[in-house]
């Protein structure tokens, strides 16, 4: 509708803009950022259809919205620190001999790591838990994680997802420092403890998702969330290995003390120096803020209520549920039980377990990096639509995993052959970052949190079962029983990349955008 004789055309901002001496139509100047970039910097949007008529692109240098990517990066970092620093506890946490049956894979990969003359840490407690009750353990954290996943992307459009981030990070570093004390008062409490960290994590990716809505431009929304989101490869790949060197030196409660302390201070610096939308930043530039709510203008609902109905009956939220869930079977399978492979199979040392269990996420890291950077690209250079890059990325990181986590099993007693392939598996799993993990933000990025927290309450139930169903059918932690681990794992990773290649899309959906306008991506 064309505004009336003498109204203002200016876009509608909380601060005035500054006077850039432009004539009307023309960008905001690349100089009214605070970052230093030449003439070539600035670029005349309107070429695709994804970005409004006219807008310039801003540095990422020093931007609001990649020091909230950084940070975020951190969070995720510490959040998955937090999650994971058991899995390689519990191995020094269990008395040697309740393992139940003998291993019989010892019968056929002797022993190979080299000795370490500098004496190990036995000062820990050891607990009586036989390899069922250990399933129980890893597997209880996501029982608190599942309960919070909706309630915090409905919460986040609601309030805002940086207390509701903030906080649940907090939370789960809290109940981190409590871990060592609810194990020395029992099983039970440990349990509790778990679920409670879940609950706090929970919030989190919805809550992310939903202020990336309204930091994330059309075309940087695989490098802006895949460096956010790359912090949790990060976290596990340092975790893992400092756990083992923590358990092996010092003692394993030190493990939990450690990242839960530094889980509180991070805690500090994203409350003082992020803000839930552009609006209310303190220290973003005018001309940053003017592009990032000139370029998601038309893709954001002014609706106030939720489109439940519309929203469970839309086939492509189905299609990353699909593909969310396969993911982590094989994702949870591998994070919670690798070190237990490497130990009882591979036959590595809790110090070499560390590093070795670290490798496959250390690839994933880089992969999740990387991938993103192509995807933008595909789509801004190469005129790639939406929905081709996160299919083609999907199934890349799905397939890819299914096939080398199948040969990782029948490697037998070739031991670099081994972690080869595993890391491969999880290397190549880093695509799903710009695929389907993504994808929210395509078809509806005003619910993006909701629709987050909807999917990954059915990628939490793999989290509570994976585990629980991998130990049971690893009583005597044969090669075999572990092949069977990987045959269910693989299936089920092939299944959700063919339904998501068939149903997914890259387009807004109607019923995500106020009086049901369908944009194109």
């Amino acid at each position: 509708m064309e505004p009336e004789e003498g109204e203002d055309r200016t876009p509608l901002l909380k601060e005035p803009q500054p006077d850039t001496g432009e004539t009307s139509g023309s960008c905001p100047s690349v100089a009214a950022s605070r970052c230093h970039g030449g003439a070539g910097l600035e670029r005349r949007c309107g070429a695709r259809g994804s970005e409004p008529p006219c807008h310039c692109r801003i540095p990422a240098c020093c931007s609001a919205r990649y020091n909230l990517a950084l940070l975020a990066c951190l969070g995720f970092f510490l959040l998955y620190a937090l999650r994971v620093n058991l899995s390689v506890a519990l191995v020094d946490m269990v008395e040697p001999n309740t393992s139940l049956a003998k291993n019989v894979s010892s019968n056929v990969c002797p022993e190979h790591s080299s000795t370490i003359n500098v004496p190990r840490n036995t000062t820990g407690v050891k607990y009586s838990w036989d390899a069922d009750t250990q399933g129980w353990i890893l597997g209880s954290f996501f029982y608190g994680y599942i309960l919070t996943q909706i309630p915090g992307g409905y919460l986040a459009s609601k309030i805002g997802g940086k207390q509701l981030l903030g906080f649940g990070i907090l939370g789960t570093s809290v109940f981190t420092l409590l871990t060592p004390l609810a194990a020395n008062l029992g099983v039970g409490y440990l349990i509790a403890v778990r679920a409670l960290e879940g609950l706090g994590e929970g919030v989190t990716f919805p809550a992310m998702h939903s202020m990336w809505s309204s930091w994330a431009p059309p075309l940087e929304r695989s490098k802006l969330l895949s460096i956010s989101y790359a912090g949790a490869q990060l976290g596990t790949v340092v975790s893992l290995p400092l756990s083992g060197l923590i358990c092996y030196y010092m003692n394993w409660i030190y493990v939990f003390y450690i990242f839960g302390a530094l889980g509180v201070l991070w805690w500090f610096f994203w409350m003082f120096f992020v803000s839930d939308t552009p609006e209310t930043h303190r220290n973003i530039s005018h001309a940053e803020r003017a592009y990032l709510l000139s370029s998601l203008k038309d893709q954001l609902s002014t609706q106030k209520s939720v489109p439940w109905r519309p929203m469970l009956e839309s086939l492509p939220l189905w299609a990353i549920v699909v593909a969310h869930f396969s993911y982590n079977w094989t994702f949870y399978t591998l994070l919670t039980l690798l070190p237990t492979y490497m130990k009882e199979i591979l036959r590595f040392d809790a110090q070499e377990n560390g590093f070795l269990s670290a490798l496959p996420y250390f690839g994933c890291w880089l992969c999740i990096i990387l991938s993103g950077q192509i995807a933008d690209y595909l789509r801004e250079k190469q005129n790639f639509s939406t929905v081709c890059v996160r299919k083609c990325f999907t199934l890349i990181g799905m397939i890819g995993p299914a096939v080398f986590l199948v040969a990782a099993g029948f490697t037998g007693c070739n031991y670099a052959l081994a972690v080869a392939f595993v890391t491969i598996s999880t290397t190549l799993g880093g695509f799903c970052t710009s695929g389907y993990s993504i994808n929210h933000l395509d078809i509806a990025p005003s619910y993006a949190g909701i629709l987050l927290g909807i999917t990954n309450s059915f990628a939490t139930i793999p989290g509570m079962v994976g585990p629980v169903i991998a130990k049971n059918l690893t009583h005597n932690n044969t090669v075999g029983e572990w092949q069977m681990v990987f045959y269910i794992a693989a299936s089920i990773n092939l299944f959700g990349a063919i339904f998501f290649a068939l149903f997914a899309s890259g387009e807004v959906q109607d019923w995500a955008v106020s009086g049901y306008h369908l944009q194109r991506n």
